[in-house]
């Protein structure tokens, strides 16, 4: 009995120091990146000159932020099937979030920035990155995840090589307001959704507008007037570590709109309402103070984070609406 006492000693050891190093990975792993400022680091990619083509400091960017996706404190976890990463959650929704916005600007670059008119030919190095970052999140093997937006990153620092080479003439950027319009049109259908799940955290009743303003409108499978709308439990801090990924990767792509796109905001006077969803979206990058994600009710004792977190994505959305809305006058 006491030498089984005495073997028994070395393995609870051993699982006490397991469990303490898988702690320590998690805490240290479930940090966010900061803001990095996207001058910056185009100008670092562009062997310290400060001049840029058209588009340059928007592929540098998208460049950047996929690249740190990937390699950021502890790496990609989306798709970890080893402890302590497949016990994190947080991190991984930041990951999606973040990833979201690389899939839809890569998705504009290749069908719209790139491109003169509908008919023009599509570059060849965004149709290869569009797919790639359309990859399964969660592929850990055959192949890996991390292998297949490595392919995207390539693709796009490709065409970012040929951008800047002024014997590549296939290579262009076009900053027309019309390009901005169509990949704002698809912010305001993330950033809605992203609001309508936060400010589900609490459980409401809304009431069904899914045909308004059409009166022959008809849709698949007939729902109630008042629709009740909640987020399940489990899924409340994912929901806003989501939402905090898709803000921060937004507010770099904005900043390097805005210097991209920079005359043609000016023309339309609609600088100061981009400067305003950049403001917006940064109040969703303050630091949480609480170990959770709390969930209180609206006027309750206890905060409620996801409220929070909904009130500057809408207020952002409604800029984004703004500027849509000023860029299509002439």
């Amino acid at each position: 009995m006491n030498t089984f006492k005495d073997n028994s000693k070395p393995v609870l050891i051993l699982l006490i120091v397991i469990i303490a190093i898988m702690l320590v990975l998690m805490f240290y792993w479930d940090s966010e990146p900061d803001i990095f400022d996207v001058r910056t680091h185009s100008q670092y990619r562009n062997h310290g000159s400060s001049e840029f083509v058209t588009g340059y400091v928007t592929t540098a960017t998208m460049i950047e932020v996929a690249d740190t996706l990937l390699h950021k404190r502890g790496g990609y976890l989306s798709n970890d099937v080893m402890p302590p990463g497949v016990f994190m959650d947080n991190i991984p929704a930041w990951e999606f979030g973040v990833l979201t916005q690389v899939r839809d600007l890569a998705r504009s670059m290749r069908n719209d920035f790139s491109r003169s008119q509908t008919q023009s030919l599509e570059d060849h190095d965004l149709m290869t990155a569009d797919p790639q970052f359309n990859f399964d999140s969660e592929s850990w093997i055959l192949p890996a995840t991390e292998g297949e937006y490595q392919k995207g990153i390539d693709a796009l620092n490709n065409y970012l090589n040929r951008l800047s080479d002024p014997n590549e003439q296939d290579a262009q950027f076009f900053a027309r307001a019309d390009n901005l319009r169509d990949w704002l049109a698809i912010i305001e259908k993330r950033l809605g959704s992203l609001s309508q799940r936060l400010s589900a955290s609490v459980g409401q009743a809304r009431v069904n507008t899914d045909l308004e303003g059409d009166s022959e409108a008809t849709q698949s499978t007939v729902k109630p007037d008042l629709v009740e709308v909640k987020t399940p439990w489990m899924e409340i801090d994912d929901v806003f570590y989501e939402a905090r990924g898709t803000c921060w990767a937004l507010i770099h792509f904005m900043h390097a709109i805005e210097y991209d796109l920079h005359d043609v905001l000016q023309k339309k006077n609609a600088l100061v309402s981009l400067r305003q969803i950049i403001r917006e979206l940064e109040g969703t990058q303050d630091t949480v103070l609480s170990p959770v994600i709390l969930n209180g009710t609206g006027f309750g004792f206890l905060a409620n984070h996801s409220l929070v977190m909904a009130s500057y994505i809408s207020r952002a959305n409604s800029a984004v609406i703004d500027l849509r809305n000023l860029l299509e006058q002439g």
